[in-house]
This record gives structure tokens, C-alpha cells and sequence, in this order.
């Protein structure tokens, strides 16, 4: 939790950015794995954590923009609670903690809201992602779940991105807090990059870590040897000499601020010629984004930039042919780098796209690509001293979607599809780091992580 002020000053600014009504801001609830006793690790949500800053379960925040108040919703704990928590903070000290001074008993909230509803007051709310809170929703104000979305507050999406998407010192801070855990978490899984480990003990190490130095991990981690499959969550094989392992993963610090990092290490330490030829060139591109990235550039011409350099790796590899420009511009490097370069981060690991990824990602300047690869880009619009974004180009030979454009003659003009056929069994490779925008250029976040075959080698064998 932050100081007391920043709060305060968050919620200011918001009611300054809305025209009228009140913000209902719906804090989550614990959520059963298999019986109502036995709930998942909570997790409080994002929105409701930046304006209300309290951690914990059954809380909903009102800003009222007509009267110029703040108020929040909850129960103070009964004996029967105590007993098993232990003693707690009553809801009055916590909201004193944020910055709001009026509290009420939780079934206040019907009541508070059916008479603003009666009263013909507006009533801004962002579209609910869990069920427990659509189904709330739909008792506060009569919508059915389905038509939640539809009767959200667009005003309100825009308002809290325009806020959320400049990252504050202290929120920095606690990102370069995620980032030193996600640079253990990923030192760790070099290090026990050995022919006949199993993935899952490598992946257990690594939410251990998360776990023991934060909050938890980030977003579930991905390591596999098939890093042709772009989100494998599957952590059932065993490390093979010669193979390549693709880890993704990230941490949450203590205020739920994420880092996301990817780094694809040969197991053993040491590249075959073929796949140092391929990650030399992600290499090549993931350097470029960082030297490209700055306030001032739309992320669009860095992500097509970056398929530039690839395109032209791959031309050198005799794997693509003719013009690299005209490739791109026809999409033919979306066979090897079929996902976009980034995306913002911050207390989500996919910053904000609970509220709309083409309200976070794009904007009335820079609308999405509708072309293979470029349409999966989150991160398009132009970039702005504060965002926090991520850098994650990769190149991936994947058989099917090779034979489908083979099959199907896609950009023969500038894909060399007899040369595949040696690359079929490669896997892919992804190299992403975490980078704050600045206005003359950008910062790697926390202490990079090996990168370069001479240190990957290095850490394995060490």
C-alpha cells in the first residue's frame, strides 16, 4: 500500500476527468477451488486497488463526482471471524489509510444505489470480469450479466486508462520490486537447464521463488521445448541435450505490480549452429525494439520495425526471399513472428485489458492492423513517458501453419518452403524484457537477465 495522498489525489483526478454521477468501484471476493471453505489465494482487483488501495475481500468503493466524496463499503469482522483471523483493523482505520473518511455497513450499498438510480444520477461502472461480481452487479442495478458490458461506462474505461497507463515513481519502484524476482525465477531455470530434468520441477522452483519474494506469480508460467506453441502451459516433459527451453514467466510484488519475462535457453548451455543462427537474429531484434522505443513513436512502426530485422535475418538464412519491405508490408514474416511485439504492464500483467484491449492498446490516431501476426499486436498506439510495456519478439517454426500456407501458396513470393523443411522439428524462441518509456528513449527494467549464448552458457554450467 501506498502513502495515504496518492489515493486521495487518484481519486481527484478522476472525478476532474468525468463529467458527472458516481464511479462504483466493486472490490473482488474469495472464490471456492472445490467447496466454499476452500477458496483460491485472493486476489484483489486491479481498478479497486489503484483508487481504494485496500487488500482484502467484500469491499466496494463509491466516488461520488456530483458531491465530491468518497465513500466506502464493508463489514467489520464478528467474533465468529476472529477467531479464526485473529484480531483485525476496523473498516474506518483502513479507509483512514486511503484517504476516505465516510465508510458504511456493506448492505448500505443497495440502498445508496437504488436511490441514485431513482434519482435519475448517472452511474459509471467498468465491465465486470467475475462472475460473483456480475451477478452483484446485476442486483445493484437490474442489468442482466450478458448486457453488463453494453452498459458500461466507456467515459469511465477511458478516464482510468488515461490515468493508469502513466506509472507514478512508487509504482515503478514496486515493478523494478517484480523484476528482481522474475531475474531469480529465471537464473534459477538456466541453472537447472540439464538434459533429464523435468519441466514441472523447473516451473514448481520458479513459483516457489515468486511466492517466497512477492506476491505470487504473475500469470501462470509457461516453459516448454515446444516454444512453437506460444502459450504451452504443459509441464510434462523431460529436458533433452539439443532441444531448447522456452520459459515466460513473471512475478507479482507485494502491491500485485507484475514484471513478464522471456528468455529461451539451449538445455546444457551450448546452441547448435542452426539454433544460435535463429536466436542471434531475435537477439538482433529485441536489441533494436530497445533502441527504437521512446515517447513519441507509436509502437505499430516499432513492432513492424522489428519485422524488418527479422525478415532480413531470415532472408540472410535463405528462409525468406525478395524485398524484406515488401515481405513485410504483405506479411509474410507473421509465419515466423505471428504475435505482436508487446504490450503495457503494470498491476496487471496485461495492463488494463479487462477494460477493453482496443481502448488500452489503441487509440483514434492508431487503429489495429487487420493482417495475420500484426492483428495480435496488443501494443500499437503512441508511446508516452511512464509506460511501462513489454519487448517479446520471437521467431517459431510451427508444422501446421507451415503446411496450411505452403498448401495454400501464402507469400511464396517471399518464403523459401523447401529450406523449412529442415527447421520443422526447431520449436521457436522468445526473447522478452520489460521497459519503462522515457522521453529520449526507454529503460530495461531491474538487471537484464542473461541473454547473450556466451552468458546463457555460462549460467548453466555454473
Amino acid at each position: 500500500m501506498f502513502k495515504q495522498g496518492i489515493y486521495s489525489v487518484r481519486r481527484k483526478k478522476l472525478k476532474e476527468l468525468l463529467s458527472d454521477g458516481i464511479v462504483l468501484l466493486l472490490g473482488n471476493v474469495d472464490v471456492p477451488m472445490n467447496y466454499a471453505d476452500n477458496t483460491y489465494h485472493f486476489r484483489q482487483d486491479s481498478n479497486f486497488l489503484y483508487y481504494f488501495g485496500l487488500d482484502f475481500q467484500g469491499l466496494a468503493g463509491v466516488i461520488d463526482i456530483d458531491h465530491d466524496n468518497d465513500i466506502l463499503f464493508g463489514n467489520d469482522v464478528e467474533i465468529e471471524d476472529i477467531i479464526w483471523m485473529g484480531p483485525q483493523v476496523s473498516l474506518k482505520e483502513n479507509a483512514a489509510k486511503v484517504g476516505c473518511s465516510q465508510t458504511e455497513p456493506f448492505k448500505k450499498l443497495f440502498s445508496f444505489i437504488s436511490k441514485a438510480i431513482s434519482s435519475g444520477r448517472k452511474i459509471h461502472f467498468l465491465p465486470p470480469y467475475r462472475a460473483e461480481n456480475k451477478l452483484l452487479l446485476q442486483e445493484l442495478l437490474g442489468i442482466h450479466p450478458a448486457k453488463l458490458k453494453d452498459y458500461s461506462s466507456l467515459e469511465l474505461v477511458k478516464a482510468v486508462i488515461s490515468q493508469r497507463e502513466i506509472k507514478g515513481r512508487e509504482e515503478i519502484a514496486e515493478i523494478k520490486k517484480a523484476c528482481a524476482t522474475g531475474y531469480n525465477m529465471h537464473v534459477t531455470a538456466m541453472k537447472m537447464a540439464h538434459p533429464g530434468t523435468w519441466e514441472q520441477t523447473i516451473a514448481g522452483t520458479m513459483e516457489g521463488i515468486a511466492n517466497a519474494e512477492g506476491a505470487s506469480i504473475s500469470f501462470p508460467i509457461i516453459l516448454s521445448q515446444h516454444g512453437e506453441t506460444l502459450h504451452n502451459h504443459s509441464h510434462s516433459g523431460t529436458l533433452e541435450q539439443g532441444k531448447l527451453m522456452v520459459v515466460d514467466a513473471g512475478a507479482e510484488s507485494l502491491s500485485h505490480y507484475a514484471s513478464d519475462f522471456t528468455r529461451t535457453t539451449p538445455v546444457g548451455g551450448k546452441f547448435t549452429q542452426q539454433q544460435r543462427e535463429i536466436y542471434e537474429i531475435v537477439l538482433a531484434a529485441n536489441n533494436h525494439a530497445t533502441s527504437i522505443a521512446k515517447a513519441g513513436i507509436t509502437y505499430l512502426s516499432a513492432h513492424l520495425s522489428v519485422a524488418e530485422i527479422i525478415a532480413s535475418g531470415l532472408k540472410e538464412l535463405g528462409l525468406m526471399k525478395g524485398d524484406v519491405k515488401e515481405a513485410v508490408k504483405n506479411g509474410a514474416h507473421a509465419l515466423f513472428f505471428p504475435h505482436g511485439l508487446g504490450h503495457m504492464m503494470g498491476l496487471d500483467v496485461h495492463d488494463m485489458e479487462d477494460l477493453g484491449q482496443i481502448y488500452v492498446g489503441y487509440d483514434d490516431e492508431v487503429r489495429p492492423v487487420d493482417q495475420f501476426g500484426t492483428a495480435y499486436l496488443r501494443l500499437g498506439k503512441r508511446l508516452k513517458p511512464g509506460f511501462v510495456i513489454t519487448n517479446e519478439p520471437g521467431i517459431y517454426f510451427i508444422p501446421a501453419l507451415i503446411d496450411k500456407w505452403k498448401t495454400e501458396k501464402i507469400n511464396t513470393d517471399f518464403i523459401n518452403f523447401d529450406k523449412l523443411e529442415n527447421y520443422r522439428d526447431f520449436g521457436g524462441i522468445r526473447l522478452e524484457d520489460d521497459l519503462l518509456i522515457k522521453e529520449d528513449g526507454c529503460e530495461i527494467l531491474g538487471d537484464r537477465i542473461p541473454i547473450t549464448p556466451e552468458e546463457l552458457d555460462a549460467v548453466v554450467n555454473s
